[in-house]
């Protein structure tokens, strides 16, 4: 699967990869601000953004295209980012192909499996009739009874676009999301991965907890951790400079 991606700067390859429902656009402002010091590779998911759909959404298939788009940038290994199903995706290429990952930062999201926490999410994106769509707005006073959270509804609808037939549709592949999900919600597998790894939580984030600590530390007996206050699950968007900081630090140690 020939991934969707883009580059920016020179130096080190850095990937950088998005959550659920996201693209590349979600880490913009560090990208651009990361491409200063390394090359910043930024990197549509399957069946995320603008690259290809298919039916499997595995961690092991994730791991895979990156894999190959490694090989295809002829990249040996790189420093490895990822938020939330992003960060699972670098988990398990890190467990899988330890070679290929120098240093890994994990963003708000832990190696375990997780409850269903989208099931209003799927119910509301699934309610909305794409064929009555005429504006982005249209499509929010269709989610909003479903979704209150103005913020969650802006982050989804950004996946909106219009085709060439001028209808809207959806970037992402809802159907495959949706029936991979159970695939979504578990935990990378493999052998340790010895390199060097900094989970970062967002403070007000319920997504790493204490009794996470153990399957961390089995998997990542390198693992470092810090806390970004005041912030929930995007700190990225929500402190974008502190963030830029952390990730900086840690990638230059």
């Amino acid at each position: 699967m020939q991934l969707h991606h883009q580059i920016q700067g020179q130096g080190e390859p850095l990937l950088i990869l998005h959550g659920l429902f996201g693209s590349l656009d979600n880490w913009g402002s560090q990208a651009k601000a990361l491409a200063s010091d390394y090359q910043v590779i930024s990197i549509d998911l399957r069946n995320h953004g603008r690259s290809p759909h298919d039916n499997e959404m595995t961690y092991a298939a994730m791991a895979q295209d990156l894999i190959e788009l490694m090989d295809n940038l002829g990249i040996d290994s790189a420093r490895v980012l990822g938020h939330s199903m992003g960060g699972k995706a670098a988990m398990q290429l890190a467990l899988s192909a330890p070679a290929r990952v120098n240093k890994l930062i994990v963003v708000d999201i832990a190696p375990v499996q997780y409850p269903d926490h989208h099931s209003d999410v799927f119910s509301g994106l699934q309610a909305i009739d794409l064929s009555t769509v005429k504006s982005r707005s249209d499509a929010e006073k269709q989610l909003a009874p479903r979704i209150e959270d103005a913020m969650v509804r802006a982050f989804l609808l950004r996946n909106l676009y219009r085709t060439e037939a001028g209808q809207f549709d959806w970037r992402f592949n809802l159907q495959a999301l949706h029936r991979g999900y159970p695939n979504i919600s578990a935990p990378p597998t493999g052998a340790p991965f010895a390199g060097p790894t900094l989970f970062i939580k967002g403070g007000n984030s319920d997504y790493i907890q204490p009794s996470h600590r153990d399957a961390i530390l089995g998997l990542f007996p390198a693992a470092g951790y810090k806390v970004v206050e005041g912030t929930g699950h995007w700190p990225h968007a929500e402190k974008p400079a502190l963030m830029t900081r952390l990730i900086r630090n840690f990638l230059q140690e």
